[in-house]
C-alpha cells in the first residue's frame, strides 16, 4: 500500500513538466521566426504547427489504448518524454526547413506517447485532493517552465545576436533534469492507481455520449485557437516586436496561463464544468488584438490568449475524469486528444491560409469557431 502523500507525486510530476516545458516551450517561442529565417511561408508555418499537433494528438489514441492494456504507465511516460525532450536540442543540427520540421514533428510524437499515461497517473494522484486544484497546481508548475523557457531563450538570443542554433543547444540542460526527476518519481510511486477508488457512478461498459459531445465541443474550440507559431510569425513579419522580444510575449502568456490555471482549477472543483463558458467567453477575442492591434494591444491579446491556455490545460484535462471510469482512463484521454488534435490541425491549417489572404477573415473565423463550441458543450453537460 502507498504510504507517501499523493500531493508530493503531483509536485514531482509538476517539476518534470516545469523542466520539460522550459525545454520545448522555450523552443516553441522561436519556431515560427526560425522557420521564417529558413524561407518558410505562413502557410507552411501554420501547416507544421497544426499537423504537428494533429499527429501528436492522433497518436495519443493508440498510446492511451496501449497504456490501459499494458498498465505500464510509467514506462510509456518515460519513453515519450525521452523522445519529446531530446528532439528539441537536436534542432541545433538542422540546416533545412525539412530537417527542422522533421524534428518538430518528432517532438510532438514523443508528447503523444507520454501524455495519456502521464495524465492518467496525475488523475489518480488528484483523486483525493480535488481534480481541478490538482491539475491546476500541475499546470501552474508546468507554466512556470513555459514562462522560464522563452525568457531563457530571449536572453540567449540577446547575447548571441539572434543565434537560434545556440539557443536550441542550451535546452539540453533542462531536458536532462526533467528525465532525472521522472525516473525518481517512478521509483518513489510505482503504483499510483492505488490512490483512486473506482467511481461506481461512471458507466464501466464504455464511453458515453456526453464524453463525445464534450470532446467535439473542445475540438471546435481548439480549431479556433490560433497556435503561437503563427502569432510569432505575424510579430516577426509585421515587425510588431523585435526578434529577441517575441519570446517575452510568449513568456507573458505563460505567466498568465499559470495564474489562471490555478483559478479555473479551483473554480472547477467548486462550480463544475460550466466554468468553461466563462473562460471561453473571456479569451475568445484574443485574435482581434493580436492580429489587428499595435504592440500594446498585441500584449493585451497575449494576456487573453494565456487565460484561454490556462483553462485548456487545467479544466479541460481534469474534466476527462468526470466522464471516463478509472479502468479506461488512458483510453479516454487518448480518444479525447485524437479528436481535439484533428480539429486543431484543420483549424491551424485554415488559419495559416487565411493569414495569407485576410487578417480580418482570420480574426472572424477564430472567434466564431470558439463561440460555436459552447453549443455542444451545453449539450454535453445536459447529457
Amino acid at each position: 500500500m502507498n504510504t507517501r502523500s499523493p500531493f508530493f507525486l503531483i509536485i514531482l510530476l509538476g517539476l518534470v513538466s516545469l523542466f520539460a516545458d522550459l525545454t520545448y516551450e522555450g523552443a516553441r517561442s522561436i519556431i515560427g521566426p526560425y522557420l521564417a529565417t529558413l524561407g518558410a511561408s505562413a502557410t507552411l508555418v501554420g501547416f507544421v504547427a497544426g499537423f504537428g499537433e494533429f499527429l501528436g494528438y492522433l497518436l495519443r489514441f493508440l498510446s492511451g489504448y496501449f497504456a490501459d492494456k499494458l498498465k505500464r504507465y510509467w514506462a510509456l511516460t518515460f519513453i515519450g518524454y525521452f523522445i519529446n525532450l531530446l528532439s528539441v536540442p537536436a534542432l541545433y543540427f538542422a540546416k533545412t526547413p525539412f530537417q527542422a520540421v522533421s524534428l518538430i514533428l518528432l517532438e510532438r510524437i514523443g508528447k503523444a506517447v507520454r501524455s495519456p499515461a502521464r495524465d492518467t497517473i496525475l488523475s489518480y494522484a488528484t483523486a483525493k485532493i480535488g481534480r481541478g486544484i490538482g491539475f491546476g497546481i500541475h499546470e501552474a508548475m508546468d507554466q512556470i517552465g513555459a514562462l522560464a523557457g522563452p525568457l531563457f531563450i530571449s536572453l540567449i538570443l540577446f547575447y548571441t545576436q539572434k543565434d537560434y542554433k545556440t539557443a536550441f543547444a542550451f535546452l539540453l540542460i533542462p531536458a536532462l533534469i526533467a528525465l532525472f526527476i521522472l525516473v525518481g518519481s517512478a521509483l518513489l510511486y510505482p503504483e499510483p492507481s492505488k490512490y483512486e477508488a473506482e467511481d461506481k457512478s461512471l458507466k464501466k461498459e464504455g464511453l458515453t455520449r456526453a464524453f463525445y459531445f464534450y470532446a467535439i465541443s473542445m475540438g471546435i474550440y481548439g480549431a479556433g485557437y490560433i497556435d503561437f507559431a503563427l502569432i510569432a510569425y505575424h510579430f516577426e513579419k509585421k515587425r510588431i516586436f523585435e526578434a529577441s522580444f517575441i519570446p517575452l510575449t510568449y513568456a507573458l502568456a505563460m505567466g498568465v496561463d499559470a495564474f489562471s490555471s490555478l483559478i479555473f482549477g479551483y473554480l472547477l472543483d467548486k462550480k463544475g464544468l460550466k466554468i468553461l463558458f466563462v473562460s471561453i467567453s473571456i479569451s475568445s477575442v484574443f485574435s482581434l488584438f493580436v492580429f489587428l492591434g499595435d504592440f500594446k494591444l498585441a500584449l493585451l491579446g497575449m494576456v487573453l490568449w494565456g487565460i484561454g491556455m490556462g483553462a485548456q490545460e487545467s479544466v479541460m484535462r481534469a474534466s476527462i475524469s468526470f466522464f471516463v471510469p478509472k479502468t479506461i482512463r488512458a483510453t479516454g484521454y487518448g480518444i479525447f486528444n485524437a479528436i481535439f488534435g484533428f480539429f486543431w490541425f484543420l483549424g491551424s491549417f485554415l488559419m495559416g491560409r487565411l493569414y495569407d489572404v485576410s487578417l480580418y477573415a482570420l480574426v472572424i473565423v477564430s472567434i466564431v469557431l470558439q463561440w460555436s463550441s459552447l453549443v455542444l458543450l451545453r449539450k454535453a453537460l445536459k447529457s
